[in-house]
């Protein structure tokens, strides 16, 4: 079998590229990305360009290029931004080559075509998300000014932030490599965003839908040749965006807090009951009525507030781990605080078990969310 029929055969890797005004880079770039092809040995590399009319003549020059590059492909449509692009990229992919990697980079020039191997390397290697990263060890950003590495980085901590997100550091990064059944998992037309704000979306939702992440260093070069795209508005988009990603992100939260008031209304009656009718002592009441809660809570948060994370714990070891956070949270928050509140400064028992069950419960949806239902589990 010759190199020819041996690269098409191999599966496909679609590497998505949305241009706008883009005839000074486009032609290089599309050359250097398929001279590439000789160091990748396990995918054949397709490049799809969308480009919406660039009044530059970029898709012209597109055009002529898909004479000599038959895995070059040009998607155009109406101009509403970066992330619509992206969208219809990756549904015509998807639709067209079946593919088992979709990746995706910037076509100005700062996103340095040669780490493309070594995200598709990554991809064999059990991870569904690898990310050019500009923020760890040996990414950097050499010609940022100081004020817009700290737009860049504090944007990037308040996607971390509001998403709940604790495994990457370049949550806003456009170059990528993302295993296709992990694009498809993600509702994309749940995403409203347009601009350049749909990075920080898409993270969300693919760690969201239980990918793996993994970030390399990248540099991220100076533009040469073209004009930046970012605009005000995308700016402003991209603060609303924040809001969507945390309301999203709280969804669990919320659930998790009736979960929580359930939960209180048990601790509540059983205390109450051993209290009031059986005389059982306050120092072992409240133990009762905390266990009875805790394992109330656990069914609830297995069964409904963390049903669409993934299941990689037995229902053991997530018991196990629920009883530890509750027992800890219970411990510090609830029956050391509750019996200061009672004995040393005097308030009602009714009164300190509320605030301890609020104290202990914001503490334990903290541990439980980290561990006993990572969303990387």
């Amino acid at each position: 079998m010759n190199n020819s029929h041996k690269i098409e055969s191999l599966p496909r890797a679609c590497l998505i590229l949305p241009t706008y005004n883009e005839v000074e880079n486009i032609e290089s770039l599309i050359k250097e990305i398929f001279a590439l092809q000789s160091n990748i040995n396990t995918h054949r590399l397709h490049v799809i360009v969308v480009d919406d009319h660039s009044p530059d003549g970029t898709a012209n020059i597109v055009g002529q290029q898909m004479k000599t590059f038959s895995r070059l492909h040009l998607v155009s449509g109406v101009k509403t931004g970066l992330g619509d692009a992206y969208k219809r990229g990756f549904s015509f992919a998807l639709e067209t080559f079946n593919p088992d990697l979709l990746l995706q980079m910037d076509a100005d020039g700062q996103h340095e075509p040669k780490v493309i191997p070594e995200l598709i390397k990554l991809a064999d290697k059990d991870h569904d998300l690898i990310i050019g990263s500009r923020f760890i060890s040996g990414g950097s950003t050499p010609n940022f000014s100081k004020w817009r590495r700290f737009l860049a980085v504090f944007g990037n901590w308040l996607v971390r932030w509001f998403g709940g997100i604790t495994n990457v550091k370049d949550c806003t990064s456009g170059f990528r490599c993302i295993k296709a059944n992990l694009i498809s998992k993600c509702n994309l037309g749940v995403f409203s965003t347009k601009g350049y704000s749909f990075q920080s979306s898409l993270v969300y939702e693919l760690l969201r839908n239980g990918g793996k992440p993994i970030e390399i260093p990248i540099i991220f070069s100076a533009r040469t040749k073209g004009h930046s795209k970012l605009s005000f508005m995308d700016q402003v988009e991209f603060v609303f965006n924040l809001t969507k990603i945390a309301y999203r992100n709280s969804g669990e939260f919320i659930k998790y807090c009736f979960v929580g008031i359930a939960g209180a209304i048990v601790n509540i009656s059983v205390y109450i009951l051993l209290t009031r009718y059986f005389q059982v002592r306050i120092e072992i009441a409240p133990l009762v009525a905390l266990e009875m809660s805790i394992m109330s809570n656990f069914i609830l948060d297995n069964y409904w507030t963390f049903v669409e994370r993934p299941r990689k714990l037995s229902l053991i070891k997530k018991a196990i781990n629920f009883h530890l956070a509750a027992g800890f949270t219970g411990l510090v928050f609830y029956y050391a605080l509750l019996l200061f509140m009672i004995k040393i400064l005097g308030f009602n028992d009714i009164f300190s078990i509320i605030i301890s069950i609020m104290a202990g419960a914001i503490s334990n949806y903290l541990i439980n969310s980290r561990y006993t239902w990572n969303k990387t589990n």
